[in-house]
């Protein structure tokens, strides 16, 4: 599958790969910023953005895309940054493909499996119907309904866009996205992966606990784990310096 992505500066290779619900447009000012030192690779995964649509979505799945991606456009041993679900497409594409990437960056997300947290956003999801709306704002009033955060409400937004004249239409697959939202919420398997690797953690965040290090550290032997005080799980966009600062930090070293 050809994913659709944005290039950003010269350099070293770097791909980001986004969480769910999200695409490479929710990176341009970190992309822009990282693309002073790197060539920035923004992708939009399968089922999201402006990349095809396809009826399986796995992570087995996702990484294959990523790594033909990475073929086809024939870049060499790249750093991959991955948040959320983009995490763990990142630590997917490490264990199946050990020797492509040189290092990888997993912002808030573990590799055990979660339970159903999405509800509210899929309920908000399901109070818009785009056929009948005329206007973003109307979309986001039906969205506060649901939805009491405005940042996870404009997130949502950005994947709302003009078919055509008069007509709104989603850019993310969302039936697929919430049929297969147990494989989305599942563990990873139990491989182990020798590639260097950075867990960013947000402080105000659940999604790697105490509890997860050893398991973490178990799956990726080369890997520290950094907490970003004052972030929560969309730390890039709650912390963006600190966020730049340790992931170039840990590139440059």
């Amino acid at each position: 599958m050809e994913l659709f992505h944005q290039v950003y500066g010269e350099g070293k290779p770097l791909i980001i790969l986004h969480g769910l619900f999200g695409s490479s447009d929710n990176w341009h000012s970190l992309a822009q910023r990282f693309g002073s030192f790197f060539q920035v690779h923004c992708l939009d995964l399968r089922n999201h953005g402006r990349s095809p649509w396809n009826e399986e979505h796995t992570y087995d799945s996702m990484a294959t895309d990523v790594a033909e991606f990475v073929s086809v456009h024939e870049i060499s041993t790249p750093v991959v940054v991955g948040h959320s679900m983009g995490g763990k497409v990142a630590m997917r594409l490490a264990q199946r493909y050990p020797k492509l990437i040189e290092k990888l960056v997993v912002a808030d997300m573990g590799i055990k499996a979660y339970p159903m947290h999405h509800q509210h956003i899929l309920a908000g999801i399901h109070a818009l119907d785009l056929s009948k709306l005329r206007s973003r704002s109307e979309a986001e009033n039906l969205l506060c309904k649901h939805i009491e955060a405005p940042g996870v409400r404009q997130f949502l937004l950005k994947n709302v866009y003009w078919v055509e004249k008069g007509r709104l239409g989603w850019r993310m697959n969302v039936e697929v996205l919430e049929r297969e939202m147990p494989e989305i919420l599942a563990a990873l398997p139990q491989t182990i992966c020798w590639t260097p690797t950075l867990f960013l953690r947000g402080e105000l965040s659940n999604y790697i606990l105490p509890e997860d290090e050893a398991s973490l550290e178990n799956l990726f032997p080369d890997s520290t784990l950094e907490t970003l005080p004052n972030a929560g799980h969309w730390l890039h966009a709650e912390q963006p310096d600190l966020f730049f600062e340790a992931v170039m930090g840990f590139c440059l070293r």
